[in-house]
């Protein structure tokens, strides 16, 4: 198993580092690289666990992307071929009708270099894996498939506003979304104080911002604020303990607990959520720091569902669009998942 929550990522005892993704063809609306947006065509395989996939998760049930691009859901617990389609009939996936998403990977390239790693997109015809690219899948869904988005989708990554979100994305992936591996996966003492310390930094900086408001960029939502939630989400569940980032949780910092809690309450944010996943996959995969694969029991989550009062800051969180709707019967998460 490789080091991340997505299995992209790699340790050992050199500092730890984040395989780039190997697979970045684009399903674009022209189709230039051989992929072009068709509904139906292609499945998503995610796992609830990893923050990367639940990127694409977040960002397919905003857009309304649901019954155009199908959705299969990897079991938290991976073994030694990685991710499994153990939660379906049979252990098969329904659509692809495949057991391992290696797969769809051997399908695509046999011995290719990597893990394999979730969001993952296979065309279903072929059963051929597209692309593994996790920081590329998200804009393209936002910006190639506006085709096929339901009515009153929020646009998740405005033009005129691009730039800004790019410079904050880029502080938040390199401090804080990868910061926590870096800390987490650690070999030496210094390389984790390092990395532990720049990941608070960030937070106390995103605080300031955050404290003047509602969002990191812009008066809605946008894929900067998918970015951050992936994170803080986990934070206290996983980060804080599994990965040594306990200077102080996100409950006890008012800002961003209020923030994270906004967001988790918006439709397509916290229903999409498995603290149950989250919290057996960090522990119970991660056998160099828990070699014990004993899973906490808390944090309690009932208090994800309080009043935040970030409403006071102003902004819409759908722009002049509108929310969701229900979550699909067969992809809700279950109760023992969610608060």
């Amino acid at each position: 198993m490789s080091g991340g929550g997505d299995g992209n990522s790699a340790y050992g005892r050199r500092p730890f580092t984040r395989s780039r993704s190997h697979f970045t063809d684009r399903i674009t609306a022209d189709g230039r690289d051989g992929w072009p947006v068709t509904a139906g065509r292609y499945r998503l395989v995610v796992s609830r666990a990893c923050p990367w996939a639940s990127r694409a998760v977040i960002s397919r049930r905003l857009l309304g992307l649901e019954d155009a691009l199908s959705m299969a859901i990897a079991d938290p617990i991976q073994d030694d071929r990685s991710w499994r389609f153990t939660l379906d009939p049979d252990g098969r996936d329904p659509v692809l009708g495949i057991r391992y998403l290696s797969e769809a990977y051997d399908k695509r390239e046999t011995d290719y270099p990597g893990g394999v790693s979730v969001p993952a997109v296979v065309d279903v015809p072929s059963g051929e894996l597209v692309t593994n690219d996790y920081q590329q899948l998200t804009l393209d869904l936002a910006t190639e498939w506006t085709d096929l988005h339901r009515p009153g989708a929020p646009d998740l990554y405005p033009d005129r506003l691009r730039d800004e979100i790019d410079a904050v994305m880029t502080d938040v992936y390199k401090d804080v979304n990868n910061g926590v591996y870096r800390a987490g996966f650690a070999r030496e003492q210094g390389e984790y104080e390092e990395a532990c310390a720049g990941v608070f930094r960030r937070l106390e900086q995103l605080t300031d911002r955050l404290a003047r408001q509602r969002y990191l960029v812009g008066s809605s939502i946008t894929e900067a604020d998918i970015r951050l939630f992936t994170t803080l989400v986990r934070f206290d569940a996983v980060y804080h303990g599994h990965f040594k980032c306990n200077r102080w949780k996100v409950t006890e910092n008012q800002v961003l607990w209020g923030y994270v809690r906004d967001l988790f309450q918006t439709p397509g944010f916290g229903d999409t959520v498995d603290f149950d996943h989250i919290k057996r996959h960090y522990y119970r995969v991660h056998t160099g720091i828990n070699p014990t694969r004993i899973v906490p029991l808390g944090p309690d989550l009932a208090d994800w569902l309080a009043p935040h009062h970030r409403e006071e800051l102003g902004g819409r969180p759908f722009g002049d669009g509108a929310p969701p709707g229900p979550v699909p019967a067969d992809e809700e998460v279950p109760a023992g998942g969610r608060p």
